[in-house]
């Protein structure tokens, strides 16, 4: 049995790197999470995107097996988890399953570019060298 990461003690770059692992591999992944009131409650997640929001906050899209849809959770409150060996199993929606906007970055340098985009939008001239 894998053992529970304990999200306290280890880097948010770790745990946004193990969610990272587990989306890509397509592995369940069960959390323990402090939902909107503050209360802990255990949910099996299968990672679909992973994403930073226009205020800057990251958060995951992924499919809940407790209810068989696509939520959305905040990294800040998963409080552990443990990635899985056995594969996703849940159906995606397909407004869910849409081609990934164009501004999706797909190296370390295009994740730079949008953020200083995003932060000095005076800069977006700027490229940084691979």
């Amino acid at each position: 049995m894998t053992s529970m990461k304990h999200t306290a003690r280890q880097s948010s770059t770790r745990t946004l790197a193990d969610m990272i692992r587990a989306m890509d591999t397509q592995r369940a992944t069960t959390i323990t999470y402090l939902d909107s009131n503050g209360d802990e409650t255990v949910r099996t997640i299968e990672i679909h995107d992973i994403r930073t929001t226009a205020a800057g906050r990251v958060i995951i899209r992924a499919m809940c097996r407790k209810r068989g849809e696509m939520r959305t959770f905040h990294p800040a409150r998963i409080v552990s988890y443990t990635v899985h060996r056995m594969a996703f199993t849940l159906e995606v929606p397909a407004e869910e399953s849409a081609p990934a906007p164009a501004h999706t970055a797909r190296t370390e340098a295009e994740v730079i570019a949008f953020e200083l985009d995003r932060d000095y939008p005076d800069t977006s001239s700027m490229r940084l060298a691979a």
